[in-house]
């Protein structure tokens, strides 16, 4: 099974970090307002970045580190 890190770009522009086995799946959810609290009240979001991690413990390291850095940081990780 594959994990995956992700970062999405709500409506307001603001950045959400999370992580899952299926980044595509996970979007559906969070666009249908099953995601997370925050993204319920900021859809529609969008899939800007995924990082494929070689575990569940590596993906939810990874989003700690990603949802520390900065948001200027965070725009040069997505490109």
């Amino acid at each position: 099974m594959s994990f995956y890190c992700y970062v999405l770009e709500c409506a307001d522009g603001t950045y959400y970090t999370g992580w899952s086995t299926d980044p595509q799946r996970r979007l559906r959810q969070h666009n249908n307002g099953s995601g997370s609290r925050y993204t319920r009240s900021h859809r529609p979001v969008r899939l800007v970045y995924v990082e494929e991690c070689a575990d569940r413990s590596a993906a939810m390291k990874r989003e700690r580190a990603i949802k520390a850095l900065s948001r200027l940081r965070k725009k040069k990780l997505i490109g």
